[in-house]
């Protein structure tokens, strides 16, 4: 044993995040940008605002970096960007929600989804929807008629999530669901969808809890 060394862990999303910049090099920057809801900045880099924070995106190499302090994002937050802006087609945005069964190929994974998605915002939270609400309100969500509280997160320019809460009574317990825009197939695959999807229930429970 002491003469085996010390190698640094490897980066399973490496090969994703390769294989995403150069399909986007094979793209004009100028057809991301309008597909995608990017911006160019005077330096010709994209800039695109991710779960309310800003990134750059080199327009050479594909690189993206923290717009706020110039630090690359951990690989996942990379990779979900990076191929949102390559999957992007422009298809307008549309305000028809839909659950993760609804899919492409989200059926067989519905369930898995909902257990850390919806179950732990109700489970974190203890199914109160006062507190759903202000968090909710705190992370800028736009409040929709949908159950006891719902709201709508713009997660990127052209995709939306929405997080909807029914409160608990004594025949059934209190319930929560993340929905998508029906348009959302074409801005990301249904594996990002459903990362995003858990980040987002994880910025609410921390809002709630701060």
């Amino acid at each position: 044993m002491d003469n085996v060394k010390w190698q640094p862990p490897i980066d399973k999303l490496a090969p994703v995040v390769k294989e995403a910049q150069a399909k986007l090099g094979a793209i004009d920057r100028a057809v991301v940008a309008e597909r995608s809801g990017a911006t160019i900045d005077p330096a010709g880099d994209l800039r695109i605002e991710f779960l309310r924070r800003e990134y750059v995106i080199d327009q050479a190499e594909w690189t993206v970096k923290r717009a706020d302090d110039g630090v690359a994002p951990p690989s996942l937050m990379q990779s979900l960007l990076l191929t949102y802006l390559y999957t992007a087609d422009g298809t307008p945005s549309l305000d028809r929600w839909i659950g993760f069964r609804e899919l492409p190929n989200g059926l067989f994974y519905a369930q898995a989804f909902q257990s850390y998605t919806g179950a732990v915002l109700i489970h974190e939270l203890a199914g109160e929807v006062a507190r759903f609400e202000l968090a909710s309100e705190k992370l800028q969500g736009v409040a929709l008629f949908i159950g006891n509280a719902g709201y709508a997160f713009q997660v990127l320019p052209c995709l939306k999530l929405a997080v909807v809460m029914w409160a608990g009574d004594d025949e059934f317990p209190a319930q929560a669901q993340v929905l998508f825009q029906e348009s959302a197939p074409h801005y990301l695959i249904t594996d990002g969808l459903a990362i995003i999807g858990s980040l987002l229930i994880g910025q609410i429970v921390k809002a709630a809890k701060s």
